[in-house]
């Protein structure tokens, strides 16, 4: 088969790179000839472990190609993927939809024959049904379908997740795409992987309603982890506790400084204001938002409190600022609200995260980068792991006190325990929800 993938961000590029794996066609067009010009030199603008080889190996294959010419790419495509960005619209919370139907209108423009054009971006319920429309009236001839087929790819597993998912969505308005969404998905088929074939709005629904029901677990163990700290309680304990019941399940019951990401906050955002749009609040889901934002507030409160109730003239190491491992996305991570409050209170910040400062260097003004954990810690008032790197997890407890001017830690990710903190020679240590 022959595919065009629209947008190379992180979407687009490491579903490109996979379907390519797969044996396909595959032709990314990017309207950024920055980023193009990287990929045709084999350099990936993005983080995320294994891509780079794998992107490598089928464009040597000659099944990967890049290119801005989106009437070349789109040439005899037997399905034309829209993996742009959508990001929360400024003032309202609804996803900008703006270059995805501009994408679907250009995509109309350049098709030659019969495809399968299909919206890999996140988008609110009725989007696919849009870009009908306008591909419509922009070729009134054109034989065509739309399909709406949403990405669950983590950061940081993102390979994985394409090539071994829990269930494959595609959303079809017609036999004939399905046939060819069937056909660009049959490696996975043969291996047994579920493919859910539905109409268009359940699968745009399925993505949102999925990720705001993790982004709930994730939001009740950490009240939950609040609670903990007031009744004597251990979070993790708990946690363990509930995960083992297989009606709840282990995942995303991690406490810790609240989540953030390209999808979690947005994805959560827009599906409230689908709710409010259509007069069926979605309350659990608002509660969410609120309450995520509470938690981060309380990370700060905690770190306030360790450094005798202010911020000023302290030396603070920071261990990790993106939202998560693995990956150097910095997207509505919980360090963009918690170092900046330090920063403000008059704390000198350094930072140390193995991806983190290609971008955190623009979105975290007035820190200290620095590339080695234990030189951060010299002569601090206080150590913050943010981001639970492997590199962070096997410190040198005594070497880090030993070095501090004042031993105090706050691991917000649940690495160690106050048992270990005190033996190495911390005066002081704080986690969440123990």
């Amino acid at each position: 088969m022959k595919i065009a993938m629209i947008g190379t961000g992180y979407v687009g590029l490491v579903s490109g790179v996979c379907f390519s794996d797969f044996g396909h066609e595959v032709v990314c067009v990017d309207k950024n000839p920055a980023k193009i010009e990287m990929l045709v030199r084999g350099e990936v603008p993005i983080y995320e472990p294994g891509l780079d080889s794998l992107m490598e190996r089928n464009v040597a294959a000659g099944r990967l190609s890049f290119t801005e010419d989106l009437a070349t790419a789109v040439d005899s495509a037997d399905a034309v993927f829209i993996a742009v960005g959508t990001p929360t619209r400024r003032g309202d919370g609804h996803a900008d939809l703006t270059y995805v139907y501009a994408a679907a209108e250009e995509v109309a423009n350049c098709l030659t024959g019969y495809a399968v054009i299909v919206t890999k971006s996140t988008v609110p319920v009725g989007t696919n049904r849009e870009v009908e429309r306008i591909v419509r009236e922009t070729r009134p001839d054109l034989d065509f379908d739309v399909a709406s087929n949403p990405e669950f790819l983590r950061e940081g597993a993102a390979i994985d997740d394409f090539m071994r998912p829990d269930r494959v969505v595609v959303g079809i308005n017609g036999e004939r795409a399905k046939e060819t969404m069937g056909e660009i998905y049959r490696p996975l088929f043969l291996r047994d992987f579920p493919i859910v074939y539905t109409d268009l709005e359940s699968a745009e629904m399925i993505k949102y309603a999925a990720n705001a029901f993790l982004a709930t677990k994730i939001t009740f163990i950490n009240e939950i982890a609040a609670l903990c700290e007031r009744v004597g309680a251990d979070v993790k304990a708990v946690s363990k506790g509930m995960g083992l019941d297989g009606r709840i399940g282990n995942k995303f019951l991690h406490a810790g400084p609240g989540y953030g990401g390209s999808c979690f906050p947005k994805d959560t955002s827009a599906l409230a204001r689908i709710g409010q749009d259509h007069s069926v609040p979605q309350e659990i889901t608002e509660t969410v938002i609120r309450v995520n934002e509470a938690v981060k507030r309380r990370m700060i409160d905690k770190l306030r409190d360790l450094c005798g109730d202010s911020f000023n003239g302290k030396t603070i190491a920071v261990l990790g600022v993106t939202f998560k491992p693995n990956t150097d996305d910095m997207r509505e991570s919980p360090s963009l609200t918690i170092v900046p409050a330090m920063v403000g209170g008059g704390a000198k910040v350094r930072v140390v995260d193995p991806q983190g400062r290609r971008e955190g260097e623009a979105l975290l003004p007035g820190v200290e980068w620095l590339e080695d954990a234990y030189e951060a810690a010299e002569d601090a008032d206080l150590l913050v792991i943010l981001t639970e790197w492997n590199e962070f997890r096997a410190l040198d407890l005594e070497r880090v006190a030993g070095s501090m001017a004042t031993p105090r830690m706050a691991d917000l990710r649940n690495i160690y325990t106050e048992a270990d903190a005190k033996a190495a020679g911390f005066e002081k240590f704080v986690a969440v929800g123990r």
